[in-house]
């Protein structure tokens, strides 16, 4: 008997700080997790300090996704930390025992463990330590996020020292890795490190014996690529970008990953930066932070078009369409103008021994296919006009009409929405399609909100794709 009334049930877990029990709170009649506080590395004390940075931590934040601390009890020279018992397991262990989670289900878990560290990062709290294992899920779905041991509040850096790096090596933010003070931007990645290992059943980067050689990794190199990220792809890439500036900011990850595909997700930009356009409107849980903006960032190399005036846009094609009535007319006076015995069978003629007479008059078979080069090139320019639209408005959108290869080259989504966002029209003079060759050819003037901009002549190579095209490079 632990205070008098918490009884000691069993050992139900064991990790950094301590054993961990399952226990029952006599006075209140209730399940509790109990857990006994360890020794400090290199020292022969219990880590009151760190319990009771804990149990503050904890309290402050009152919310259905985060596990409530009850108690901490100091006793008989041992400390005990006690808190809500949730039935259920750890994210490591749901992967180990079910494998790989679906895109969808992994949205689920990722967006409640968000929502707690939104609310963490507004109480000025930084977790410093999310992992799977510090992800709790109950056989309802209900995810409980865990272990404020080594967090931090931002007017308390007592905790840090220089060079001392906290928190588990697998999913350390590069900076952290690198020694730098973990920021909320920290967090983030962290978090998409989680859902990595959620969605491809294994951390980004193998520690084992060599932590020093995974730690020079997440440095030095670039995160390693999904493989079944599906429509969290964009979470993903804009979670473990390397640069903080370049993440999202939690709130934005909870807001994407609340979204299913089928509705159209946000655009969210990354949580640094001036910010001047409002974003889609949130969830209802977000009623507070409604206020999340369009950020400014400066622009990087060229990875796509951008959207030009509407009214601009629609000359182009009426142009094209034009030429495809006028084809469609002459094809028609030609097949007036033809004797009626043109139906009768001709005599066959060897091409190779018999000269042909040429004519400057279209055969119908020519007249088809100059009609159908004229709609396909007319399909083109309609294809990236709606593209400039949509990406101008919607940049995670327009990423999907890239292909894989150009998400790629483009050097992800990150990288590719830092560039569009300071523009807010792009107006194109000039545009022609190549039916043959897949190019798409245009001037364009680059214009942001304060009136500033540049030209530049842009050359697209679409590929074919499901009825429609994708964009395939540069040309």
């Amino acid at each position: 008997m632990i205070a008098g009334r918490y009884t000691l049930v069993r050992e139900i877990g064991r990790g950094g700080m301590g054993a961990v029990w399952l226990g029952r709170d006599e006075v209140l009649g209730r399940d509790v997790a109990i857990k006994r506080i360890g020794m400090q590395p290199g020292g022969n004390t219990p880590d009151l300090e760190r319990a009771e940075r804990e149990a503050k931590l904890a309290a402050r934040l009152n919310h259905p996704h985060v596990v409530a601390v009850y108690d901490l009890v100091d006793e008989d020279e041992a400390q005990w930390l006690v808190m809500e018992h949730v039935e259920g397991l750890n994210l490591a262990q749901v992967v180990k025992r079910d494998g790989p989670l679906t895109v969808d289900r992994a949205a689920t878990v990722i967006r409640q463990a968000a929502e707690a560290l939104t609310q963490a990062h507004t109480a000025g709290i930084i977790h410093r330590d999310v992992k799977p294992s510090n992800i709790l899920v109950t056989p309802a779905g209900q995810v409980k996020l865990t272990d404020f041991g080594i967090a931090r509040a931002e007017a308390d850096a007592s905790l840090t020292q220089t060079g001392l790096v906290t928190g588990s090596p697998a999913y350390l933010a590069p900076e952290v890795a690198s020694g730098r003070m973990a920021t909320e931007a920290s967090d983030v990645w962290s978090l998409g490190a989680t859902l990595y290992h959620a969605l491809e059943g294994q951390p980004p980067y193998d520690v084992g014996d060599n932590l020093m050689g995974a730690m020079y990794r997440i440095v030095h190199e670039d995160p390693p690529r999904p493989t079944h990220a599906g429509w969290l792809e964009p979470l993903l890439l804009a979670t473990m970008a390397k640069e903080p500036s370049d993440r999202w900011s939690m709130l934005q990850v909870r807001q994407f990953a609340a979204r299913s595909p089928q509705a159209g997700v946000p655009a969210p930009l990354p949580a640094g930066g001036e910010t001047t356009q409002a974003m889609a409107p949130p969830h209802p849980a977000d009623a507070d932070h409604v206020s999340v903006l369009r950020s400014t960032a400066g622009p990087a190399p060229v990875a796509a078009p951008r959207r030009r005036r509407r009214s601009a846009a629609l000359l182009p094609v009426l142009v094209v369409a034009c030429v495809v009535l006028l084809a469609v007319v002459i094809g028609a006076l030609v097949l007036d103008n033809q004797p009626d015995d043109t139906t009768a069978e001709e005599p066959a003629v060897s091409e190779s021994t018999s000269p042909t007479t040429e004519s400057n008059e279209p055969s119908p078979t020519e007249s088809d296919t100059t009609a159908a080069d004229a709609e396909r090139a007319a399909a083109m320019t309609t294809f990236v006009s709606d593209y400039l639209d949509t990406v101008v408005a919607d940049p995670s959108k327009a990423w999907g009409r890239l292909t894989p290869d150009f998400q790629k080259a483009s050097g992800g989504f990150g990288k590719y929405q830092k560039f569009w966002d300071p523009y807010n029209a792009a107006t194109i003079d000039d545009i022609g399609a190549d039916p043959e060759t897949g190019i798409v050819s245009y001037s364009v003037r680059y214009t942001n909100e304060d009136g500033g901009g540049f030209d530049d002549t842009v050359e697209l190579q679409l590929e074919d794709s499901g009825g429609s095209f994708l964009i395939a490079g540069e040309a």
